[in-house]
């Protein structure tokens, strides 16, 4: 019986050991707890593992592509070309540079009595010959780039009538186009140049008011090209080029920065007189900045100075009649020089310009103002 017994706690043991073995080789054999029965949930694919970066590797920017340089609109249609004859042959001489002189006393009055002898220029401190001389009214193409942002809200009218002084001035041959600038994509043309009063009076009209981030320095570069590059002709085109800016001078989002403006307006010969309201900017400064005023008036005062122009602040409203009259007097009476470059480099550097006028027998102080320099051409 005892044997028996033994027997089969030994079969009873073997049983035990083999069921465990079956265990710990199957891997769904694990507890389990019993649950209600449930709907079997869908499956959802799982994501790519995100990708480790090593040293090497760079993130790639999210900003987006950078925004694209502004333009008027609508774009002018140009004119069609001239037709010349087949055996003609046209001589331009490229070398000669124009400059408008406006020469006036220490009040700042005009004055129109100077003979070419009594012109001094100078490049770069070199004394150049002046190949060309004139003294007459001859005709002025002219823009004027009205700032239409709501910071001018309270004034608009007011600029427009003194606006509409300037364009009541025009002669024979001046030709006159009307900018209307906000943001860096809101800069159109209100009127293309045109010898017509009426229509730039109907276009001065049309201004109006509109919200956005002030871009002054791109309205001002696109209105420059535009008068540079207009009737650009042969050494025989004395025209005089102008521009007038309306504007409180705070730059707030321009494309282009103001050394790509100045190193453009370095090539062109524009003359660009400025009225800045600049009186509502606020006038704190922080530690390490100037004040919104400072940085507009030092801007405004720049584009003048450079480019030879004038740059006037109205303190009320009631100037601007008489400021719309100083633009138009100094507009008309002013010298054209042309000399011809002693230094032919062709390099692209800038050359400083200086006029001067040799003293007259009266007590009377003559300052002679131009454009500060140019850019000499590139290439052979």
């Amino acid at each position: 019986m005892k044997f028996r017994v033994l027997v089969f706690v030994c079969i009873f043991a073997v049983f035990l050991y083999c069921l465990a073995v079956s265990a710990s080789q199957d891997p769904d054999a694990r507890p389990r707890r019993s649950t209600p029965s449930q709907p079997v949930p869908t499956a959802t694919p799982t994501p790519a593992a995100t990708p480790k970066l090593t040293p090497g590797d760079r993130i790639a920017p999210t900003l987006g592509e950078p925004p694209p340089p502004p333009k008027l609109r609508p774009t002018p249609t140009p004119e069609p070309p001239q037709e010349i004859e087949p055996d003609s042959v046209v001589k331009v001489n490229t070398e000669l540079v124009t400059l408008n002189v406006r020469v006036i006393d220490r009040n700042n009055r005009p004055i129109d009595n100077v003979k070419q002898s009594e012109f001094r220029v100078f490049e770069d401190g070199e004394a150049q010959p002046i190949e060309f001389f004139a003294k007459e009214e001859i005709p002025i193409n002219y823009g004027m780039a009205v700032d239409t942002s709501g910071s001018l809200r309270s004034q608009i009218q007011s600029v427009i009538d003194a606006a509409k002084i300037i364009v009541g001035s025009n002669k024979a041959g001046d030709e006159t186009f009307i900018e209307r600038f906000i943001s860096s994509d809101n800069i159109e043309v209100l009127q293309d140049f045109t010898a017509d009063k009426n229509m730039a009076l109907d276009a001065l009209e049309n201004l109006y008011i509109e919200g956005g981030q002030t871009a002054v320095i791109d309205g001002v570069y696109l209105a420059a090209e535009y008068v540079a590059n207009y009737k650009k002709g042969d050494d025989s085109d004395r025209r005089r080029r102008a521009l007038i800016v309306i504007t409180d001078g705070e730059d707030r989002n321009s494309f282009y920065k103001p050394d790509q403006l100045f190193a453009r307006l370095r090539e062109e010969d524009v003359q660009i007189y400025v009225i800045g309201f600049v009186n509502e900017l606020e006038k704190e400064a922080g530690f390490i900045r100037k004040s919104p005023r400072e940085k507009a008036i030092d801007l405004l005062n720049r584009l003048a100075t450079e480019t030879g122009g004038r740059a006037f602040y109205p303190q009320s409203l009631s100037e601007l009649p008489q400021i719309a009259n100083e633009i138009i007097r100094d507009l008309r009476t002013q010298y054209v020089l042309a000399y011809n470059p002693t230094n032919k480099a062709r390099d692209g550097s800038y050359r400083a310009i200086k006029v001067s006028v040799t003293e007259s027998g009266s007590s009377e102080k003559r300052i002679a103002l131009t454009r500060s320099g140019r850019l000499a051409p590139k290439g052979e």
